[in-house]
């Protein structure tokens, strides 16, 4: 039972390591490759309420190999939720009658480009959290204490102060000072 605790007491740390991590660099959610993590859900979120000029400008940005990839990436994800469906994914796909795919929605859908873009940093904000960014060294951020959070520190520093008595008004041996002499008052 007590290995269980550390065990998650380390888990957490690492959870806040990371949560810390993203508050820090921002940047992260910038990363085109992001996009290919999920490629559908990403379709979904984000270039869904793309306009065209949008689409044109990430595709030259990509180049023509990385539109490409994206491309084949979206292609392949679409074909492997089609022969393996998964009820936990916010949108799945069929067959239509004439071998179309199909985009079947869940009653809950983004309505605007904000509401999509807040979906998708969610989406990847969680997957960062478990550990599911496969092109990340998480050991940079799990093992680094310049991710805990400053009031952690703060606390802990608190404690260690709340925990030392106070020898201001003792002799340093723990009796209490006897003052004398000086009352306060400034004679002129």
């Amino acid at each position: 039972m007590v290995q269980f605790e550390e065990e998650r007491a380390r888990w957490l740390e690492a959870k806040n390591r990371r949560k810390r991590y993203l508050d820090l660099h921002p940047d992260y959610f910038e990363d085109a490759s992001l996009e290919l993590a999920d490629p559908l859900l990403y379709d979904r979120l984000i270039r869904r309420f793309q306009t065209a000029a949008e689409r044109e400008a990430e595709g030259r940005s990509k180049g023509f190999s990385g539109q490409m990839a994206t491309d084949l990436w979206r292609a392949e994800a679409k074909k492997d939720a089609l022969d393996h469906p998964d009820p936990a994914s916010l949108f799945t796909y069929s067959r239509g009658p004439e071998g179309e795919i199909r985009e079947a929605d869940k009653d809950e859908v983004p309505m605007t480009k904000e509401e999509g873009k807040a979906w998708w940093r969610d989406e990847m904000t969680q997957r960062f959290l478990r550990g599911g960014d496969g092109d990340f060294d998480y050991k940079t951020v799990d093992g680094n204490d310049k991710y805990d959070d400053p009031e952690k520190e703060r606390d802990r520093q608190e404690a260690y102060f709340d925990s030392m008595e106070s020898d201001f008004d003792t002799d340093g041996e723990g009796k209490e000072k006897v003052l004398t002499g000086e009352t306060g008052i400034q004679d002129y």
